[in-house]
């Protein structure tokens, strides 16, 4: 029974910083209509700003959260404006530069810190028990963090003039620019949200995780199996399809093996799609 209840705190603290991650990718599709592929590389990011602030000069931990999440924000500022807004009619390239940009971080990581994992100790060693079952204050705090970054994006979504100007873009792009809401400030809004989700999620594990300059790659399939099950462009879908495929993947990695886990997440996202192919709370598209 401690090892049941053990792996689902495990999967708990597997889905908050996977919700992150896949809301930050579904933010910038829905609204920007490109997959951006160096979405993995931005949740490396995050995670190498607390290796070089926090482990290396001895910065606070969560103030170098703190600077991961603005950092790569403006990051993906930066891709908004150089590659996805000039190739904004043509979405295949903009996937094709997201590929290309990826490289270039993942070099660019390589020449700053080296190809060895980054070791980033826990602010931390205090833990916290149960029911017999075991929680890190370092997984506490991710738990916490995803819980109140997911609430203040609703909040932002529902009750702020921005956000709803989000959430029409995101519905009709045409006809909310008819209503006068700039496809260009929106853009960057988006992409601003949803880099820094990805963000501040690695800058949050760093210290559970042994970042490497690669690790995005796992990263960014898991966001895809998670947002195809939980219905592209739906938030609500990929909170909820984050949750469902953390246990999944925990409960079967604790009980067999990583490598079961890999083809059962992948078997779930077959088996989703056979019975609903838009996922499980996408929308048909209109004729």
């Amino acid at each position: 029974m401690d090892l049941l209840w053990q792996t689902a705190i495990n999967a708990m603290y597997a889905a908050s910083y996977m919700s992150l991650i896949a809301v930050g990718l579904v933010m910038i599709f829905g609204v920007m209509g490109v997959i951006n592929f160096a979405h993995g590389e931005l949740y490396m990011l995050g995670a190498y700003c607390v290796v070089y602030l926090y482990a290396q000069e001895s910065f606070p931990f969560l103030p170098a959260v703190a600077a991961g999440l603005v950092f790569v924000g403006l990051v993906g500022l930066f891709m908004e404006r150089a590659m996805f807004r000039p190739l904004r009619d043509n979405p295949l390239s903009g996937l094709i530069a997201s590929i290309g940009f990826l490289l270039i971080l993942q070099t660019l990581v390589v020449l700053g810190f080296g190809r060895r994992m980054g070791h980033v100790p826990p602010p931390t060693q205090e833990k916290l028990e149960i029911f017999g079952a075991v929680l890190t204050y370092q997984r506490l705090l991710v738990i916490a963090a995803a819980v109140l970054l997911l609430v203040a994006l609703w909040a932002f979504l529902k009750r702020t003039k921005f956000g709803w100007a989000l959430r029409a873009c995101a519905q009709d792009s045409e006809a909310a620019a008819l209503q006068g809401i700039s496809m260009t400030q929106t853009a960057r809004i988006a992409m601003f949200i949803g880099a820094a989700l990805a963000g501040v999620a690695g800058a949050l594990t760093a210290p559970l995780v042994s970042p490497t300059p690669y690790i995005g790659h796992s990263v960014i399939v898991t966001a895809f199996i998670i947002i195809i099950v939980g219905g592209i462009g739906s938030l609500e879908g990929a909170v909820i399809a984050a949750v469902l495929y953390a246990f999944v993947h925990t409960f079967v990695t604790t009980f067999f093996d990583g490598v079961i886990a890999n083809i059962v997440g992948l078997a779930l996202m077959l088996a989703v799609l056979v019975v609903r192919p838009t996922g499980l709370f996408g929308a048909k598209e209109r004729a």
